[in-house]
């Protein structure tokens, strides 16, 4: 159907362009540092350095996914083939981005409970110095992801990684989990040279595949409930308020999802009294805010 739309079903959030720029350089930054923490790995010997290498090689995976969602919920932003937009594509590769990272911890633990059993030698010194690189490129994605509003940008402060944008927020606890194994594997390798503490090394790994494992648990639950479309109780508590507090209107029916970043989508049935109509429903409901998409049927009582 090639009819235009009556209104528009784009729920993108306000700092779409901005957050799909600032993946893209967080993509090309682990990229080279990963390449660079494996080829070292292998060199030294390192099992931290190279499950660290390893760990950035899963998660430019992971960013690039995101990259890729940005890219293709912009481009078919308008498109009438999608429902209610395509709002929720950061969602869908934040999930995907959350379960990579379960693989990654699973990998990860598993190879440092072989090397709790068997440990080889390190070249602890040049292992040290290149996990602290890495771990250098960790702070400078971290805070491209995390900090980019810092620039007259104070009215979306919302948006920021703890918010509401999923795909971001995925990649900023990439980057997260990407500096925690990057800060583990240099007091490990620090306490093999200088107090001869192979163990550490492999001990280390099996705590950070734990942490990151729970972070990957976490995520999936909030990514898997927008897709889901589980409902907002919030949003829902509060249509049910507006409609029916005056006495003279029942819901008989009430979905209420996000279809967005920002934004969710409504459709409330009504029965009421014959004084009563759409419209009139309509404008108690104006101010749910959160709502972006709503439908309204009436049914006189």
């Amino acid at each position: 159907m090639n009819a235009p739309h009556a209104h528009s079903h784009v729920f993108l959030g306000s700092t779409h362009d901005e957050n799909a720029r600032r993946t893209l350089w967080v993509v090309a930054l682990t990229v080279v540092m990963m390449v660079g923490e494996i080829a070292a790995g292998y060199i030294t010997g390192s099992m931290a350095l190279l499950a660290d290498g390893f760990h950035m090689a899963t998660h430019a995976g992971a960013l690039g996914i995101a990259a890729a969602a940005y890219a293709y919920a912009r481009r078919h932003a308008n498109s009438a083939r999608y429902s209610f937009g395509t709002g929720k594509v950061g969602d869908l590769g934040g999930f995907a981005s959350a379960l990579i990272l379960g693989l990654v911890s699973l990998g990860i633990g598993v190879e440092s409970f072989m090397r709790l059993v068997n440990p080889t030698q390190v070249a602890f010194g040049t292992a040290t110095l290149i996990a602290i690189v890495g771990l250098a490129v960790n702070i400078v994605s971290a805070l491209l992801l995390g900090h980019g509003h810092g620039h007259g940008h104070h009215d979306h402060d919302h948006d920021h990684p703890h918010g509401h944008d999923n795909n971001l927020k995925s990649a900023y606890v990439h980057v997260l989990a990407d500096a925690l194994t990057s800060v583990l594997a240099i007091a490990a390798l620090l306490a093999g040279r200088y107090l001869g503490w192979v163990w550490l090394d492999p001990a280390m790994g099996l705590v950070g595949a734990l942490v990151i494992a729970r972070w990957s648990w976490t995520l999936i639950g909030t990514t898997a409930g927008v897709l889901l479309d589980r409902t907002d109780e919030h949003v829902a508590a509060e249509i049910r308020q507006l409609v029916e507090t005056p006495g003279d209107a029942t819901i008989t029916d009430l979905h209420v999802w996000r279809v967005g970043p920002e934004a969710h989508a409504a459709i409330v049935s009504v029965l009421g009294q014959g004084s009563l109509d759409a419209e009139r429903i309509r404008e108690r409901l104006k101010p749910v805010h959160e709502v972006s998409h709503l439908t309204v049927e009436f049914r006189a009582a």
